[in-house]
């Protein structure tokens, strides 16, 4: 089963995931969303970059948890610039002193609430990392309401190439694949809504029908018909959970 909360770090997410079977891979994919994650898997602390590609997780043992990140907020966080860990999942102690990993990883299996023990360890890093720009967040925000590239960039007084470098230490892509990304979320949130296909295609910003088919294969690498069984299943979730090493 899978629940989230809205967390204290601004804009994170607080999620867990239990299981009742034998550990193994589950049958619903992350998806892409612009976000990274801080993991407690099988008594490891590790992180998840930013995606490009369905990934297919597993669940090592009864449940996980994480907090997830709203896009561009993790790298300061983390003190790792996003593409550096685009489409990975990597152990924190590769990025922290790994004194302080194990100190963190004795927290957590101690703790009667992992969850609330990893949130505090997020809660602690943002507090002392700067916050976002807010240039970059008008970036997110552009993006995310349909607005192209240019008219992003145009808006936030910055030229192409320079929003290009920017969002790939801050989204771990540049801001075409963060669009292709959000513009995704937004339909596939009007598909599991119950939306028709074609419906949600134009209101999410899709050309058309086909065109969200496309996209959802290459991106989610499914159909659009697999995505909405998925949706309605009971082992469904939000995309943005992240629940492998």
């Amino acid at each position: 089963m899978y629940e989230e909360r809205a967390s204290r770090v601004d804009g994170a997410v607080v999620w867990t995931k239990t299981t009742t079977g034998a550990p193994g891979t589950t049958p619903y994919p992350v998806l892409p969303d612009g976000c990274m994650d801080l993991l407690w898997l099988g008594g490891r602390l590790l992180v998840a970059g930013p995606d490009t590609r369905a990934h297919h997780p597993t669940v090592p043992g009864p449940g996980c948890a994480g907090v997830r990140f709203a896009p561009g907020t993790a790298p300061a966080l983390l003190g790792v610039p996003a593409h550096e860990l685009r489409d990975r999942r990597v152990e924190l102690a590769d990025l922290w002193p790994s004194a302080e990993v194990r100190r963190l990883t004795a927290r957590l299996e101690a703790a009667p609430d992992p969850a609330a023990a990893l949130e505090a360890v997020a809660v602690r890093r943002a507090a002392a990392a700067p916050a976002l720009d807010p240039l970059l967040r008008a970036v997110v925000a552009g993006l995310d309401a349909g607005r192209t590239v240019a008219a992003t960039a145009d808006a936030v007084g910055l030229g192409v190439r320079r929003l290009h470098r920017r969002s790939l230490d801050a989204f771990g892509y540049g801001p075409k694949t963060l669009a292709r990304v959000l513009r995704l979320q937004r339909a596939l949130g009007l598909v599991r809504a119950g939306l028709p296909y074609a419906a949600a295609a134009t209101a999410a910003g899709c050309a058309d029908q086909a065109h969200l088919a496309r996209e959802t294969r290459e991106l989610a690498g499914l159909t659009l018909g697999a995505y909405a069984a998925l949706a309605k299943s009971e082992t469904s979730q939000p995309s943005g959970s992240r629940t492998t090493a």
